[in-house]
């Protein structure tokens, strides 16, 4: 199913025109009210008028998390407070948080995006929605809750945490959905399981997963364990939360609504943008946005774009899986390693659950890689031999895959915290002078 067909599915060449009328028009608007990048262009030697079309986006600057961070609160607001009628912030935990502010515009924009990820994902106004990502300052649960209602579907708004009251709403209102991050989703599959209630009382048919990066072999635990279908909802708060991109059921791709968020890879090296197909770092440009809008805002995310039409019909370009974040990635003994290449060796592992936590270390100046896992239960024992092959075949499988050889620690089943929002896999204790 296509939420707005005339938008998804516009020939390549209109929709490049769309861009470059948004684009324009978005220019004007930041320059003229946001001194920041009045400043910044007209160091560049830019001006609004040298825009012409989509292919001018590259005389634009760059913007940085540093940035927003810099402008903290409302420095690079486009439009008078009296017209922001909702802020968000990110749940960042060093330094002063990102903070967004939406015009009544911007969340009607908002809201339609979701609704198109919605409905690609099979749901109708006929389906109930149980929104277990954080509301308040966080854009998951605000974001899809306006997105569900928008579809006219049911909203049942319950936030993240409270996990038998979760599990206990979720059997009796009937949820057909449920949308949260991927690790809390399988902290609740285990919460079911230990509940008693029979999956098959349960309604779900769709997951809608997001807000950390997650495998394909998560997303058949997942599926395995719910009896669902899992869903990739991309989306971030500097661009507009959730809703940004959306896997259609052919889940070829993440594709984005690039009428509303222009997207580029650039080689996070050089800034300058890679050839169509290759690998490099994503950069957006809200084209829509009226109270804050983003102009080449760097998410850090590294992944490739797809530009063929998708078997669905939409002809919206579609990101590849994120491979992890550039500044998420891992220099260990020189070698580069990203948490989502462990992951999903971990997953390919039938012995293991899904629950892991990396630990990076230096000792008498070299790097150290430890990553404990858990044992399914039905597989544990304290018979050495087996536990001794196991680690074997982890830290062989995961060698091939690194380049470097890992320390395996096997840990007894539940003993890995869980998490009720972002999970936090990655402990780096080194300290580098």
């Amino acid at each position: 199913m296509i939420w707005n067909e005339t938008m998804e599915c516009m020939s390549r060449e209109d929709l490049r025109k769309l861009q470059g009328m948004r684009l324009k028009a978005t220019v004007e608007h930041a320059y003229h009210n946001t001194p920041f990048y009045r400043k910044k262009m007209q160091e560049m030697g830019v001006t609004p008028d040298d825009i012409e079309s989509i292919d001018d986006i590259v005389k634009l600057p760059f913007t940085t998390k540093q940035d927003l961070r810099d402008n903290y609160p409302f420095g690079l607001m486009a439009a008078p407070m009296s017209e922001i009628v909702r802020l968000h912030a990110s749940s960042g935990t060093t330094g002063k948080p990102i903070v967004v502010g939406y015009t009544r515009t911007d969340l009607g924009i908002w809201a339609e995006a979701v609704a198109r990820c919605l409905c690609a994902y099979g749901l109708t106004k006929h389906d109930s929605v149980q929104v277990s990502y954080g509301y308040g300052m966080f854009t998951g649960g605000l974001g899809l809750h306006y997105g569900v209602e928008n579809l006219g579907g049911t909203v049942i708004p319950m936030s993240s945490g409270n996990t038998q009251k979760q599990i206990a709403l979720m059997h009796d209102f009937g949820a057909k959905a449920l949308a949260c991050t991927p690790s809390y989703a399988l902290y609740l599959a285990e919460a079911i399981h230990d509940s008693g209630i029979p999956r098959e009382e349960f309604q779900l048919k769709v997951g809608i997963f997001g807000a950390e990066p997650w495998t394909e072999n998560m997303r058949r635990e997942l599926e395995e364990k719910l009896g669902i279908k899992a869903y990739d909802i991309y989306g971030l708060t500097e661009v507009a939360g959730p809703g940004v991109g959306f896997e259609c059921s052919y889940q070829n791709g993440t594709h984005l609504s690039e009428d509303h968020f222009y997207p580029e890879i650039i080689d996070p090296e050089t800034l300058e943008p890679v050839a169509p197909g290759q690998h490099g770092e994503l950069v957006f440009t809200t084209i829509t946005k009226t109270g804050m809008p983003m102009l080449r805002y760097r998410t850090r995310d590294l992944t490739s774009l797809i530009y063929e039409k998708c078997e669905c019909g939409r002809t919206l370009v579609r990101m590849t899986r994120i491979l992890g974040r550039s500044d998420d990635m891992m220099i260990i003994r020189g070698v580069n390693v990203f948490p989502s290449q462990i992951e999903s060796v971990i997953l390919e592992i039938n012995e293991l659950e899904p629950h892991y936590l990396i630990i990076v270390d230096r000792k008498n100046n070299t790097d150290t890689l430890e990553i404990q896992v858990e044992m399914k239960e039905e597989f544990y024992s304290d018979e050495m031999n087996k536990i001794l092959e196991l680690k074997k075949r982890i830290t062989s499988r995961l060698q091939s895959v690194l380049g470097i050889g890992p320390d395996i620690k096997i840990v007894e089943p539940r003993s890995i915290e869980r998490s009720q929002g972002k999970a936090k896999r990655v402990i780096d204790k080194r300290v580098l002078y």
